[in-house]
């Protein structure tokens, strides 16, 4: 009998969390035995294809073009330099490349017809291929699909709830509805959050909530802790203790049983110890590279001496999911549509990201 539940409540995950801190571990790490290789960690490669000038504001996010952050924005790379790189990724232990593009929402179009190019060129290079390009219609996934997309990310960012503290530009509901577009297809789905953003524990069980209960579940789920950059809005919020980390993963793992749990963003600030303990807890999957889009990451060398350290090894490609066919551009079943759906704009003010945006018009 499957252990996969989609009727967590969000006091049953409270509870869960709040366990005694070697009783909630011993479950969790339990659980992931039962699942998955407790030796075995994905390792993926995070590359930021465009970066900077994104029209949304994300209190969080160093691309937002309204903060000044110090970030060079930089133009949709060359299919050629993205090959490059995922060889290099590739030869250093990576199984997966995940492409970041700072874009609102896909536009069919030149620069889309060239993800789906990169798409192509890393697919044949038996990878797995991830990208994260803001929302998407259901006719944009099957074109990613057929190009050979493995996964897609578009994280929750955090609760329903608090969602609206973080971001004004753009509403909850276009989250699940991009995942929604991507389960019509044949994509794998890869949506967690970030943790250390001011929010209450009840908004950390609030976004497992929204994950747990998608059918099916997530096959992946990055937890990122707040990397505090000079500049967005929350730039003075202190860093999150390891264990609310921990915590967090343990939590995951328990109601995600099959889910890959990502230990994502905020590396930099974790002891081996307390990554350790995180991989103990159930995760299996990092970012390996010195950079996450646009923030600092361990170094792939450091990463590769922790995992021999641990006793730990990277996963092969395609161990859960195959690997999709590509299909040319010239043999498309998938047409642009040149789509306008008409993604929210709540309307709404969050006063810090106003003040962090003024700050920005007086800095430049």
């Amino acid at each position: 009998m499957s252990e996969v539940r989609h009727n967590w409540t969000k006091q049953e995950i409270v509870a869960i969390y709040n366990k005694p801190f070697m009783e909630l571990l011993y479950e969790a790490a339990t659980v992931h035995r039962r699942h998955h290789d407790p030796n075995t960690v994905q390792v993926s490669t995070l590359l930021s294809i465009k970066t900077g000038g994104c029209p949304e504001d994300c209190g969080y996010c160093p691309q937002a073009a309204r903060y000044h952050t110090h970030v060079e924005g930089n133009d949709l790379m060359e299919v050629s330099q993205v090959k490059a790189q995922a060889l290099r990724a590739k030869e250093a232990g990576s199984s997966r490349v995940c492409m970041g593009a700072a874009w609102r929402n896909v536009k069919d179009g030149p620069e889309f017809d060239q993800v789906l190019e990169m798409v192509r060129t890393i697919n044949k290079l038996d990878m797995e291929v991830c990208c994260t390009l803001g929302m998407i219609t259901e006719n944009q996934a099957h074109r990613l699909a057929e190009a050979g997309l493995y996964a897609y990310n578009h994280n929750l960012d955090t609760s329903e709830d608090y969602y609206k503290d973080v971001i004004s530009t753009r509403a909850f509901k276009d989250r699940l509805d991009t995942i929604e577009n991507v389960r019509k297809s044949n994509v794998t789905v890869c949506s967690g959050g970030i943790i250390g953003m001011g929010e209450a524990l009840e908004d950390r069980a609030g976004m497992l909530v929204a994950l747990s209960t998608l059918d099916p579940q997530p096959e992946s789920v990055p937890i990122n802790a707040l990397v505090a950059v000079e500049g967005t809005p929350m730039a003075d919020l202190p860093p999150i203790p390891i264990w609310d980390m921990v915590r967090m993963v343990a939590t995951t793992r328990i109601i995600m049983p099959e889910t890959q749990v990502r230990l994502s963003a905020g590396r930099t600030q974790m002891s081996r110890e307390g990554q350790a303990m995180c991989f103990f807890a159930g995760a299996n999957s990092i970012f390996a590279g010195d950079k996450l889009l646009t923030t600092p990451n361990p170094d792939v060398n450091e990463d590769m001496a922790m995992f021999k350290l641990l006793g730990l090894n990277p996963q092969k490609p395609f161990t859960k999911v195959s690997q999709p066919k590509t299909v040319e551009a010239e043999n498309s079943k998938y047409q642009p549509l040149g789509e306008k759906p008409r993604w929210s704009r709540p309307g709404h003010t969050i006063e810090r990201n106003e003040a962090a945006k003024q700050n920005a018009k007086l800095t430049d």
